[in-house]
């Protein structure tokens, strides 16, 4: 017989979906995550991983494709875009961070020279946001969700403000524009075969666990 502290737990469900009482799943929590930042700058970003205070996770949005039919209307899912994400550090007192940001904005535009990079590939960089499940020590963390950008580019950094009335720590605010996003474990979740079967019998929709 269950009890009341117990019931506080447990969620009943249809005894056709699953077998009577079921445990709550364990949610991620929002303060157990890293950022790693991969050919950023001039070295590999280890410095600014370590200084990161809040992440916003990706988020995207496809655009509408509009079709008038007779007496009604129908729509489609049309191109995607990945929206900007906000990544806050903190300015450390070596300003360690400051440079590390300075030399990825450089690599962007040189505003000595007034001069641009000549591609993409010369500046653009890979940001992987990844929510652990609290290990340490002797029991390494281990990543229960990652999501790996790709073509990433400072699209604005802020160096907030200074304040004689507060203790609160410097910041820098930086919005980060990418390609593309994958995330894994593939399993299941963006970047997933989907195994879309056409009628001619090839397949659309593979992705990086999937064969051609």
């Amino acid at each position: 017989m269950a009890t009341a502290s117990q019931s506080l737990f447990n969620m009943t469900v249809a005894t056709d979906n699953a077998s009577g009482n079921q445990g709550l799943l364990m949610p991620k929590l929002q303060y157990r995550f890293r950022v790693n930042f991969i050919n950023f700058g001039t070295g590999n970003g280890l410095d600014l991983t370590k200084q990161v205070v809040d992440v916003s996770r990706p988020q995207v949005q496809f655009q509408e494709i509009t079709l008038p039919v007779y007496n009604s209307t129908i729509y489609l899912s049309g191109k995607h875009q990945w929206q900007a994400i906000t990544v806050n550090v903190r300015d450390d007192a070596s300003g360690t961070v400051a440079k590390a940001i300075g030399a990825q904005v450089q690599k962007q535009f040189d505003f000595v020279e007034q001069a641009s990079a000549a591609t993409g590939q010369d500046y653009k960089f890979q940001m992987n946001i990844e929510i652990l499940d609290g290990g340490n020590g002797t029991h390494t963390p281990v990543s229960l969700e990652t999501w790996e950008l790709y073509g990433c580019f400072i699209a604005s950094a802020n160096y907030n403000n200074l304040n004689y009335g507060t203790n609160d720590v410097v910041t820098i605010q930086l919005s980060i524009r990418f390609d593309n996003a994958i995330q894994a474990p593939l399993q299941s979740g963006i970047g997933y075969n989907t195994g879309r079967a056409l009628s001619g019998g090839s397949t659309t929709g593979i992705g990086a666990a999937g064969n051609a």
